[in-house]
């Protein structure tokens, strides 16, 4: 495979070992080839792609009122990311960052225009080979993301930026959450968002697509203690085939499969049976604002546990772990009071409003701000482990596809779960299950393979140190760190 980025000169199995150039007047964690921009990078890819994505999810149906083409489309969208999803970190391997990402983020622009499409001919059939296009570009997408989001951080920092992605790409949602709320603040009686909301989103993910052509290849990648990011080596596909069946032996990754299956199984309940069901339209636009913020909220505080609260790396993993399990049942608590008040069978007679319901829509308003708030320490504390079981990329991008993979599985048949009608408290309870059965092998996880400090179990090779070069222009004084 040639160079990727914009640097070249990466020679096969070979480290780029030029000269790293560094301002006087400026600090290394804010030069372009440092780790913080790089994930702030991706955080803005995924800002505009699946951030968007997540805003368009968010209203219940895609915001169609027929929620079965979104759920049929859903459906198609997980089987496949299922499968690219275990595939994606061996293909980042061999296609490195641009050509993967790219192709991965173009793939949204389809889909969104799928529901536009159906806006006008409604019919199934598009919207579900988008979907299903869109699962094979998702797969690429978060393998790489997740890739560059666990291996670039020095070790110790890892939790704080995966905070720093977490609150950038959710940010997207919030800015998505806004744009069905303001293009449809009148349409107080509508089911079914405009085209402008579906054209806004397109806009916002074709920005991304091209936002990828920025990212540079891990080789140019350096820390600002002068050490890269991570050790190049050229991949193909007959090695990535092999590592990748590997992943399903591998001990850790087995006990991180109910973790991963729960981690999106909770969106069909959560988007359909909960935002969409029990508020009107431009309501829902404005919850999700307020659910992707929360997400931001949530990541910043149990990344900072994770990175700060003890000196021990293992202790604050378990430390995280109890955190999330107690305000996880907290909040399937309140979720489980308020589907008491409802079903299928039974719908909520009045849909709320944010401005006509009164105090009725402050309590179904906290309780899907904490979904929000817990989604996001669920699945920040998921890629900090992760992240703490390896530091190169090659490793982490099929680690990150395997957990990918495995959970939009769970999403694909959670998606199918709700187009057969299953019992709303039902749903709410496997929910529920699912994540309280995944914390005990966490810990079991962390206990015997999370290592106290910066070292990684799976990381055998060490990087070599880049060449700083103090200032610019030919007086700068070169110093090897």
């Amino acid at each position: 495979m040639g160079s990727e980025g914009n640097g070249g000169g990466v020679s096969k199995n070979n480290v780029e070992e030029g000269p790293i150039t560094r301002s006087d007047g400026l600090k290394g964690m804010f030069r372009y080839n440092s780790p913080i921009v790089q994930v702030s990078l991706i955080g803005l890819v995924c800002f505009c792609c699946p951030g968007m994505f997540n805003a368009l999810s968010g209203l219940g149906g895609g915001g169609q009122l027929n929620h079965r083409v979104a759920n049929n489309a859903n459906t198609a969208l997980y089987t496949t990311f299922a499968i690219f999803g275990v595939l994606g970190g061996g293909i980042y391997n061999v296609l490195g960052p641009n050509l993967t990402l790219f192709a991965g983020c173009s793939t949204y622009v389809l889909y969104a225009g799928s529901f536009l499409y159906y806006n006008h001919h409604p019919h199934q059939a598009f919207v579900i080979v988008a979907g299903a296009v869109l699962g094979v570009g998702a797969g690429l997408l978060w393998a790489g993301q997740g890739a560059i989001m666990t291996s670039y951080p020095p070790p110790g920092r890892k939790g704080t930026y995966i905070s720093l992605f977490w609150s950038t790409f959710n940010l997207g949602g919030v800015v998505g959450g806004l744009i069905p709320f303001v293009l449809n603040y009148h349409r107080t009686e509508a089911k079914s968002v405009n085209d402008g909301t579906y054209i806004a989103f397109m806009c916002f993910m074709s920005l991304g697509t091209v936002l990828t052509l920025s990212m540079l290849h891990p080789s140019e990648v350096v820390r600002d203690d002068g050490t890269r990011a991570t050790l190049v080596r050229y991949s193909n596909v007959s090695s990535e085939s092999i590592e990748i069946l590997k992943l399903f032996l591998n001990w850790k990754m087995l006990l991180i499969i109910p973790a991963s299956w729960a981690s999106n199984f909770f969106y069909t309940y959560q988007f359909n049976n909960v935002n969409a069901m029990m508020f009107n339209l431009r309501t829902r636009g404005l919850n999700n604002v307020f659910y992707w913020g929360a997400q931001m909220i949530g990541s910043v505080g149990i990344g900072y546990i994770l990175d700060f609260s003890f000196s021990s790396r293992r202790t604050r993993g378990l430390v995280g772990i109890g955190i999330v399990a107690l305000f996880g049942t907290a909040v399937w608590g309140g979720g489980l009071a308020n589907q008491l008040n409802y079903s299928v069978k039974n719908p909520p007679k009045n849909v709320l409003d944010f401005k006509t319901s009164g105090s009725e829509y402050a309590g179904p308003f906290v309780l899907y701000f904490s979904y929000g708030l817990m989604d996001a320490m669920f699945q920040t504390l998921i890629y900090w482990v992760i992240g703490a079981l390896a530091n190169d990329s090659e490793t982490l991008s099929r680690y990150t596809g395997f957990y990918k993979g495995v959970q939009s599985a769970g999403a694909a048949v959670a998606w199918q779960v709700d187009e057969h009608q299953t019992a709303l408290l039902s749903q709410l309870i496997v929910n529920w299950s699912l994540m309280t059965v995944s914390y005990p092998l966490l810990v079991v996880l962390i206990l015997l393979a999370v290592k106290d400090g910066d070292r990684a179990e799976a990381t055998t090779t060490s990087i070599p140190p880049a060449t700083i070069v103090e200032g610019l222009g030919d007086g700068g004084a070169e110093k090897a760190v």
